[in-house]
């Protein structure tokens, strides 16, 4: 099953194995270490999932905002 990510400026929307949820902004940050905007959406995968899919080069949330 596949994760689905949708980023914004306060934080990443989530679908999951069918759970719909938000990782807010200060959460990713203090998870990662990082400031938001510089944080990849492989990263994003990796607070949601144990084992994520993760293919393609990573992109910046930063760039994609």
């Amino acid at each position: 099953m596949s994760t689905e990510l949708t980023f914004n400026e306060d934080g990443v929307d989530v679908v999951y194995e069918g759970t719909e949820f938000e990782l807010e902004k200060t959460l990713i940050e203090e998870a990662t270490g990082k400031g938001y905007r510089d944080v990849t959406d492989h990263e994003v995968l990796q607070i949601v999932a144990e084992e994520p899919d993760i293919d393609g080069e990573p992109v910046r949330i930063g760039d994609v905002l």
